[in-house]
């Protein structure tokens, strides 16, 4: 018997920390296969980086922006199965009350999920999930590299306790196949040895949990 035939998910998501590489990720993703692309576009969020000045004033404007505009998208999503035949995300809709646990309190916590509750139905299931998981240490750094302005802002302390929620959400998850990716050393924006070979390992999850670490292999 030959070898099984392999094709890319139709309905792909990437989702990790902020620095962990998932946009970069989702676009080179999307140009190599022709992907229709959605992304979170935080730049739009008009109360994003006077939410890492002051995340106790700015918390709850900042997650319901997040969210009207996720559920936009997930319209937007719907509506691609009309015309698009394949797509590819850098979010789930449903870590959205990740961040939610992590910036509200439990005032704000309970109106948010009212809210989510109401805005939040019917959400497309993805036919795969990479999850990018990196080091606080690494994130910062390439946070620092990349030299946003409003990222600068973001400290060690908000950044391990959003690497923590994203290790417990993903700790239960199981809505689609799972590819939990050590990106400590990979690079997906330069050159195509990391990125041919996470792909070539895509193709053969069809269901499950899986864990890709290619740093395991070198010595």
């Amino acid at each position: 018997m030959g070898e099984p035939s392999r094709q890319m998910p139709r309905h792909l998501v990437v989702e990790g920390p902020i620095g962990v590489g998932k946009t970069t990720l989702t676009r080179r993703l999307a140009n190599t296969f022709n992907y229709h692309l959605f992304l979170e576009a935080p730049e739009v969020n008009p109360f994003l980086e006077r939410f890492y000045q002051n995340q106790r004033q700015l918390a709850l404007q900042t997650q319901l922006f997040f969210l009207f505009e996720r559920v936009r998208q997930m319209e937007d999503i719907r509506q691609s199965d009309l015309f698009e035949p394949v797509r590819v995300a850098d979010f789930l809709i449903e870590k959205d009350k990740l961040f939610a646990s992590i910036n509200l309190d439990q005032d704000e916590l309970q109106l948010y999920e009212k809210v989510y509750s109401h805005l939040v139905t019917d959400v497309p299931v993805p036919d795969l999930v990479i999850y990018l998981q990196a080091s606080v240490d690494t994130l910062l750094e390439r946070i620092a590299t990349r030299g946003i302005a409003a990222e600068q802002q973001i400290s060690r302390q908000y950044l391990q306790s959003v690497v923590d929620a994203y290790t417990e959400f993903f700790h239960r998850y199981d809505n689609s196949p799972l590819i939990i990716v050590n990106a400590e050393t990979l690079d997906f924006s330069n050159g195509d040895e990391d990125f041919d070979a996470l792909v070539n390992f895509m193709q053969t999850v069809k269901h499950g949990r899986h864990y890709y670490n290619p740093s395991a292999s070198i010595f």
